[in-house]
């Protein structure tokens, strides 16, 4: 690789693991305190196991690769965020806790999320689900699943075709329109709808334990970039509503309504 990245992928790969690993560890000693919740600009809340793990995660992706832009929620709601597009070669997208309304809930269901995109696409990412003890990763060689911390064991991951009986949709625990949801769907047969937290949504997919995840609601670049590496890695896609490829590096990092999926799954672009 160029544009300041290491040449060995393998080496970028255990560098990021490390990084979110770590990140991970400061977000569990935050999680086991009785933390204070305080509500950003946006009105949406914040702790400072969110910028503990910035803390950790910013200055390790800078040793790790110390000419590649940084795009990181915290430090982006900050206002420091540096120029980047879909045309820029490369940046890392990162949110350092994704899910901070299911941290709060203390459900386990928050990632670290750090990803890899190279003009517009993510084409390297880790979703880390420390209170769940897996680890999702995609890369240039597939996907795979980490889980157990002590004992770690290792899963190649992909997408599964659609299944006979119905289909497995996820959405979020914390947002959606029920309506706007059935109407998306139509006369496809569901068999099971099952809320999930954070970028775990996309990692199901990738997995073969769930197939679509249709987003009727705002969301931003690093809430999702990890999380669509891991399933582009598993053979899954994402797509606008409209059925044009999904990209990164906008001028204002918020995403339109998107599709998640295995691509046996059938759907009716909008728009």
């Amino acid at each position: 690789m160029t544009n300041g990245l290491p040449a060995n992928a393998h080496a970028l790969e255990n560098g990021l693991i490390e990084i979110a690993r770590k990140a991970g560890a400061a977000i569990m000693e935050i999680y086991k305190t009785d933390f204070e919740v305080r509500t950003k600009d946006d009105a949406s809340p914040v702790t400072e196991a969110d910028e503990a793990a910035e803390a950790i995660i910013l200055p390790g992706l800078r040793a790790l690769t110390p000419d590649v832009k940084i795009v990181s929620e915290e430090s982006a709601g900050a206002g420091n965020v540096p120029d980047v597009s879909d045309e820029t070669d490369f940046f890392w997208l990162v949110d350092p806790l994704d899910g901070t309304k299911e941290f709060i809930k203390r459900n386990g269901e928050f990632t670290v999320n750090i990803a890899l995109i190279a003009k517009g696409v993510p084409i390297m990412g880790v979703v880390y689900a420390p209170a769940l003890e897996k680890l999702y990763f995609g890369g240039p060689d597939g996907a795979k699943l980490i889980e157990n911390n002590t004992d770690p064991k290792t899963t190649t991951i992909t997408v599964r075709p659609m299944p006979e009986d119905g289909i497995v949709v996820v959405g979020s625990r914390s947002h959606g329109d029920p309506d706007a949801m059935k109407a998306f769907l139509g006369d496809l047969k569901v068999r099971e709808m099952r809320p999930a937290g954070s970028s775990l949504k996309l990692c199901l997919i990738a997995q073969g334990e769930a197939d679509l995840y249709p987003r009727l609601g705002r969301t931003m670049e690093w809430d999702i970039g990890a999380g669509h590496a891991v399933l582009a890695a598993a053979g899954g896609t994402v797509e606008n509503m409209d059925g044009r490829p999904f990209v990164y590096g906008k001028g204002d990092f918020a995403n339109p309504y998107f599709i998640a999926r295995s691509p046996s799954v059938p759907v009716k672009y909008q728009g």
